[in-house]
């Protein structure tokens, strides 16, 4: 599997991005992909995942929303009321066949390279 993301860039707080991510290889869209990310100086964290369902970190609730196009392998990260501390790398994962204890980046199967979102403010 490969993953390919896109959409980082700078923006100022409060303001809004889209992070796409393009999958390739032997996906299915049973398996469940989604976000990570690490800020500078700390360790990556777990953003937001999907399947049928959807999981969300804490700190992202309500500013957040993950989906995904199965027709065209596409995971994307819609990113509202954007704050400072949202800067980091942002990474497309795909967790293979793991359904369980999404936060731990142990679980994931493939990594994308990331993209970067800085947010100014």
């Amino acid at each position: 599997v490969q993953l390919q993301a896109s959409g980082g860039g700078l923006v100022q707080a409060g303001g809004s991005l889209r992070l796409s991510c393009a999958a390739s290889g032997d996906t299915l869209n049973s398996h469940i992909m989604g976000w990570f990310r690490q800020a500078p100086g700390k360790e990556r964290e777990f953003v937001a995942a999907i399947q049928l369902t959807t999981w969300y970190a804490d700190f992202v609730k309500g500013r957040f929303t993950v989906s995904r196009d199965n027709a065209k392998n596409t995971l994307s990260l819609q990113m509202n009321s954007l704050k400072p501390e949202d800067t980091a790398v942002y990474y497309c994962v795909h967790y293979g066949t793991t359904s369980t204890m999404l936060h731990l980046s142990g679980n994931v199967r493939y990594w994308g390279q990331g993209t970067l979102v800085t947010v100014s403010s």
